[in-house]
């Protein structure tokens, strides 16, 4: 299963794979889910577009024998960190290595464009997300965000608070 670069001809097959393994019932059947933390959707059409027309953003997609996506990751440019946000597996293909292999691909992208640090946010009550992130050499720096505002990402069921993580991979 080739990890190969995103582009906008993907944006509906994205929109449907990110929102599926994040929000609604469909989420349920993997374990990322944040259907019981957020209401709404996790992104939209539109805001993916303009992740396109951005040159500091690449997304990477996993795609499957049949061309079709089963993973990705939105990874942007803040040097001296890459920063990994949009990390999505299909929910019925979780826990068979899509994920990790997309993780690996981040950490090769952050050497070619010469950023030794991943950095990224994750919901602080997101325990075992969290512990898959540290079993993968990411550690908690300390920083805490609040969500974001207005209901672009998601409308949260309580007051949600991100903890940033970050990675150092050696870029030789």
């Amino acid at each position: 299963m080739p990890i190969i670069k995103a582009t906008a001809a993907d944006v509906a097959e994205l929109n449907i794979l990110v929102n599926s393994a994040y929000r609604g019932e469909s989420s349920k059947k993997g374990w990322t889910t944040e259907a019981n933390l957020l209401d709404g959707i996790r992104i939209d059409e539109e805001t993916l577009n303009g992740y396109f027309d951005d040159p500091k953003i690449t997304i990477l997609k996993n795609v499957n024998e049949d061309g079709q996506i089963t993973g990705c990751v939105y990874l942007e440019k803040r040097p001296p960190k890459l920063y990994v946000g949009m990390f999505s597996v299909s929910p019925v293909l979780q826990a068979g290595g899509i994920g990790r292999a997309l993780l690996l691909a981040a950490e090769d992208f952050a050497r070619e464009i010469d950023c030794p640090v991943l950095t990224m946010t994750v919901i602080s009550t997101r325990h075992e997300l969290i512990s898959w992130y540290e079993r993968r050499g990411f550690e908690a720096t300390g920083e805490t965000q609040a969500f974001h505002d207005g209901k672009k990402f998601g409308i949260p069921r309580q007051e949600i608070e991100l903890i940033v993580l970050e990675k150092e991979v050696s870029v030789d």
